[in-house]
């Protein structure tokens, strides 16, 4: 695997790529502490009544090329009227995030994912502490998002990576949007980590798979989280890198089921079937994710009645 590259791997490449994409620059990126919300943000019953419009958070998790379900749920949500005030994102969300913070709406992410030419975001390099730098794919989310820093984005957002060192969640909210969606997708082994202010940082789901935490730390009154991971036993598994992401859907199953408590609403588009590197599934990805949010609508109508104090 070291200087020949399988077809499967190319197309992993280009769907994690997607998750890593932008190193706009050598600099370095201002960090926020991931940490647990004030305890009136994560309260027992997360849909309290407030006195304005509650704040509706998108938190989309990772899972590979699976991500482009998120595409099809953004879709639903707009053509229901229903948008999100926050998004946060980890891996494959991270991406999906940071080009719909950035301003780019469901129609136009799908002519994106669409267009999406995987050997341009592939960068190999010799095996080190990884095969992919993961510029490319950091080059192609600065250049969607007109080279914005996160603080300059549409929409408030935050993309979860975590420090290789400590094992500890960081959650991204300044700086460069490319860089920061690099780190929270570069999957160990097979993307280089990358280096921020001196310390290491890999793909967000080690720590948090869906980032439903980060969406109350930047103030979401309703929680939408997104849940794209594969469940063990249904995920095909046909490759070295198919094992290395089902030990990481294994580890973050729990970590998961703790965080999703706190969502209002989990829809969870069926994409099991969907190979972790089946990036030609894309157009298959949409359409569970457009079916499983239009399931979800009346839950999350009615979330949106209770936090407004109906």
């Amino acid at each position: 695997m070291q200087y020949r590259v399988s077809r499967s791997f190319r197309l992993f490449s280009a769907a994690i790529s997607l998750a890593s994409l932008l190193v706009g620059g050598c600099g370095s990126l201002p960090l926020i502490p991931f940490e647990t919300p004030p305890a009136a943000a994560t309260a027992a019953s997360p849909t309290a009544s407030v006195t304005r419009p509650p704040k509706i958070g998108l938190a989309l998790g990772g899972g590979a090329a699976r991500g482009f379900a998120h595409i099809g749920v953004i879709k639903v949500l707009e053509a229901h009227g229903i948008t999100p005030d926050i998004v946060t994102g980890t891996s494959a969300g991270a991406v999906v995030g940071a080009l719909y913070a950035g301003g780019a709406n469901g129609f136009e992410l799908q002519k994106l994912a669409h267009k999406l030419d995987e050997s341009k975001i592939s960068d190999w390099s010799l095996p080190d502490r990884g095969v992919l730098k993961g510029e490319s794919l950091q080059q192609f989310v600065n250049d969607a998002v007109s080279r914005r820093p996160i603080e300059h984005l549409k929409k408030p957002f935050g993309a979860v990576a975590t420090n290789l060192t400590n094992g500890e969640s960081i959650l991204f909210r300044t700086g460069n949007t490319g860089m920061a969606v690099r780190a929270s997708a570069a999957v160990p082994g097979v993307f280089k980590p990358v280096r921020i202010n001196g310390q290491d940082y890999v793909d967000g789901g080690l720590s948090s798979l869906i980032p439903v935490h980060s969406a109350r730390q930047l103030g979401a009154d309703v929680v939408i989280a997104v849940d794209i991971a594969a469940r063990p036993g249904n995920q095909p598994v046909r490759s070295t890198i198919d094992i290395l992401l089902q030990t990481f859907t294994i580890m973050g199953q729990n970590l998961a089921r703790h965080e999703l408590k706190e969502a209002d609403v989990v829809i969870r588009p069926l994409v099991g079937n969907v190979g972790s590197t089946d990036f030609q599934a894309r157009h298959d990805s949409i359409l569970e994710g457009e079916k499983a949010a239009q399931a979800a609508l009346p839950h999350i109508r009615e979330a949106i009645r209770k936090a407004s104090g109906g």
